[in-house]
């Protein structure tokens, strides 16, 4: 980080004694270009002593800078400048590519059941201040939920998943707020905690799921609120075991004041059991149940059981008159819950998804790759060698997948590759196996050529 005009460290050129001036004298630095997206600002300890203020001073400088977005904090690594134009991954296919798609992480159209199948009954308009949320579908959700939370919940009912989250981290937490969140995450995920200027703290994982002493880490470190995916995690498939969900339960006891979300996105589909990390005695807790996965990404229908409070502030924030999910989504979301045709197709897509993943990773697993996964719509597949290297390889022979280092936060996840494989034929399958064998030993290979002529 080195001003080549000044001929000296730009750091050295940060001043200021108050929080305010030094993030004056920091965004000066940006507008005239000195300081770049991706440079690392010297430690607020090293600033405060050379600056003559105090660390608290420093501290605080370079929280306003992260709560603006000027900045992130990413832990171990630094403050670091932010990038303005920063662009996130997203879910879905491949831009203009004639390659056969095999990382999308969409459900099987065909699987999906058909919301024109379904008779509504006389729809009546519903006005502004009337209540948000459809009867029938809200009778239908708490039944289904009382099943797997025995505790007492309000409803809410919110336009997927993500907007879900996204009003449950903002109505508990303030921007710069620490967010315990998986490591591989899902992609949806990173992009909420920037937009929101939250600071996702990495979890790590293993097959059964979130590891409890890095969630006693992020704990230790100030998290505010912890998003677990209890099944399907995507994109590993790994779902939480119940010794596993009983250990993670222990730990958060410790924090009572944290609020612990549950995003069980699967729900309808999974075929593992629903294991919850939320106690009895969790007072600030969230579980979303998204219907994308079984009735389609266009269906923007999530239902929120949540403690009181939570409903409370939820409820203040969607029933503003422009911000509920349409009446006429609600009821065709509960004809085709109520429908047994719907719920038939339902029950066989998650037989689908669970014999084609089960069928690619047995293919894996006799090629020699790795994989943790169980659940969901993709698969997790550590290649043994660089996951760009791999990609690369995989596309001269007619693939596209997803990049392992897109969905991570802090973990090395840069040989990993995630697939979408529940559409491909057996043959298909061998085919997408056997050119992964063949890619992954070329990337090795080149990486050791690599190695060795960098040693001469």
């Amino acid at each position: 980080m080195t001003d080549q005009n000044q001929g000296m460290n730009v750091s050295d050129r940060i001043s200021g004694s108050t929080a305010e001036e030094i993030v004056g004298s920091i965004r000066a630095l940006i507008h005239d270009g000195s300081l770049k997206a991706g440079d690392t600002l010297p430690p607020y300890r090293a600033l405060a002593e050379r600056l003559g203020v105090n660390r608290n001073t420093a501290m605080t400088a370079y929280r306003l800078l992260v709560q603006v977005n000027i900045a992130e904090s990413r832990g171990r690594a630094g403050t670091v400048i932010a990038d303005p134009y920063q662009e996130f991954a997203e879910e879905g296919f491949a831009r203009d590519s004639v390659l056969l798609d095999v990382g999308d992480g969409n459900p099987a159209p065909e699987l999906l059941p058909d919301p024109s199948e379904v008779t509504l009954e006389r729809v009546t308009p519903t006005l502004y201040g009337e209540p948000t949320i459809d009867p029938g579908l809200a009778q239908w959700a708490t039944r289904w939920i009382e099943e797997h939370q025995d505790r007492p919940f309000r409803l809410t009912v919110t336009a997927g998943a993500v907007d879900a989250i996204e009003r449950l981290l903002s109505q508990a937490l303030t921007r710069g707020d620490q967010v315990a969140l998986e490591d591989p995450c899902f992609l949806t995920s990173i992009s909420t905690m920037h937009q929101n200027g939250f600071q996702p703290v990495p979890v790590a994982m293993d097959s059964e799921g979130m590891e409890p002493e890095s969630l006693r880490e992020a704990l230790e470190a100030g998290v505010r609120a912890v998003v677990c995916t209890p099944r399907a995690h995507n994109p590993t498939g790994v779902s939480l075991t119940p010794e596993r969900a009983a250990q993670l339960r222990e730990v958060l006891a410790d924090y009572p004041q944290v609020m612990v979300i549950e995003d069980d996105h699967f729900a309808l589909l999974a075929t593992a059991e629903y294991s919850t990390i939320i106690s009895p005695e969790r007072e600030r807790w969230a579980l979303v149940r998204s219907m994308s996965k079984a009735l389609g990404p266009d269906m923007r229908i999530a239902f929120v059981a949540s403690d009181a409070t939570t409903a409370e502030r939820l409820a203040a924030r969607i029933s503003g008159g422009i911000t509920w999910v349409s009446h006429l989504l609600q009821r065709i979301t509960h004809a085709m819950l109520s429908s047994s045709d719907a719920m038939q197709q339902i029950h066989e897509a998650s037989a689908h998804y669970a014999a084609r993943n089960a069928a690619f990773v047995a293919e894996l697993r006799e090629a020699g790759f790795a994989s943790p996964s169980h659940d969901g719509l993709n698969i997790w597949v550590d290649t043994g060698a660089s996951a760009k290297a791999v990609l690369a390889a995989l596309m001269t022979r007619g693939w596209i997948a997803r990049d392992g280092a897109a969905f991570a936060l802090a973990g090395d996840h840069e040989r990993c590759l995630r697939f979408t494989v529940h559409e491909l034929s057996d043959s298909e399958m061998r085919r997408l196996v056997g050119d992964l064998a063949e890619s992954s030993q070329e990337a090795a290979a080149n990486e050791t050529k690599s190695g060795s002529l960098s040693r001469r």
